[in-house]
């Protein structure tokens, strides 16, 4: 039978080496001051921007690591519409968006309260505030064995054993003391032990991994000491996620030395961090462009589609795509097209074929 790490002699005392930690820690550090000083140099309606779209990208592919789809848009509207951000084009959000948008915000605003477990049977009842009748219990530890489970149905592979049920509540009373408390140590180890800490125990009948992350989020938050989250965990877990799961699985069975998890974890906050810079680089590219065209005229169609270029647009801008994106014949579509040709906003491709694309022209 599998020895899991709660079994241990002297769990929950984990340790690690500080020497290997120091330089990826100093990394992160680093990294992390230097992307709020930054942010705050954009101005605030680009910081606000760059926050709206890092929380939908966060709460987005924390659920895509649970292999659930969530509507971006409906994230992004639910989001500015609960920090009462007015921005056009928003649209209704379901009550399963507004219970997560719900939960990670008030992890991130208001990450100098103490994690409770109270907090933590909220945040349980805001992730599943559309799927009562799935679960048996809905705001409190798990009744029942916990076991994470790989496979197809009748070939099932049992991954993990969590402790019993019984031990739950006195190990989590465990974890949130030390959450709570003042020790001498880094919040961006904390926040790596945590989050480790908290995947073992897997106090919850369902939510477990979505709770870890928007905890780490709140402890990340501390971490740079301000609620304003500028690079997103869970997009650069989803990137890795088959190591993800193997370095937990890995130190669930190891012992209670996490040096390997800590430099893994840090390595996937340092390129959080780089790949925030895109986040940021896309946020001055808009700015950029609008106040470059600030007199110039655009239908309702043209800007549909500048604004969809401007994000995260697929594949290549085609005659017939603009029609159907704007819904509207292609010969008004061409004529949509050589207007910007002709103002200098649109320029053709390049590249041959048999179908013309374009492109933003200030989009080299």
């Amino acid at each position: 039978m599998t020895e899991y790490i709660y079994d241990l002699e002297n769990w929950p005392n984990f340790t690690w080496d500080y020497e290997k930690i120091t330089k990826p820690l100093g990394e992160v550090r680093n990294k992390q001051g230097k992307l709020i000083g930054k942010m705050s140099a954009l101005g605030f309606s680009m910081e606000e921007e760059a926050v709206l779209k890092t929380v939908s990208l966060e709460i987005v592919k924390s659920s895509e690591i649970e292999n659930e789809k969530l509507n971006e848009n409906e994230v992004y509207s639910s989001i500015a519409k609960h920090l009462g951000m007015d921005k056009p084009g928003l649209v209704p959000s379901s009550r399963q968006v507004d219970g997560i948008v719900e939960m990670t915000l008030d992890a991130v605003l208001n990450y100098k309260e103490p994690l409770t477990k109270e907090r933590l049977f909220e945040w349980h009842k805001s992730l599943f505030s559309e799927n009562k009748s799935r679960l048996k219990v809905i705001g409190n530890w798990s009744p029942n064995q916990m076991y994470v489970i790989s496979g197809r149905p009748g070939k099932e592979i049992i991954e993990y054993i969590a402790p019993s049920p019984d031990r739950v509540p006195f190990e989590m009373d465990q974890f949130l003391e030390r959450i709570n408390s003042n020790e001498k140590i880094d919040p961006v180890l904390k926040a790596g032990i945590a989050h480790l800490w908290f995947v073992i125990i897997h106090p919850f009948e369902d939510g477990n991994g979505r709770i870890t992350r928007v905890m780490t989020d709140m402890l990340l938050a501390r971490a740079d000491d301000t609620p304003r989250r500028f690079y997103s965990m869970s997009a650069q877990i989803q990137k890795e996620r088959k190591e993800y799961y193997k370095m937990i699985q890995k130190t669930q069975t190891g012992t209670l030395d996490i040096t390997d998890w800590l430099i893994w974890f840090l390595k996937i906050a340092e390129k959080a961090i780089d790949a925030s810079e895109s986040t940021i680089g896309n946020i001055l590219q808009k700015t950029d462009f609008w106040k470059k065209h600030s007199e110039t005229n655009f239908n309702d169609r043209q800007t549909k589609v500048i604004k969809l270029l401007l994000g995260d647009f697929e594949g290549k801008l085609t005659t017939s795509k603009w029609a159907k994106i704007t819904k509207t014949s292609q010969d008004t579509a061409l004529r949509d097209i050589k207007d910007l040709i002709q103002k200098g906003v649109l320029e053709q491709k390049a590249e041959g074929g048999r179908s013309t694309s374009y492109k933003l022209s200030d989009l080299k």
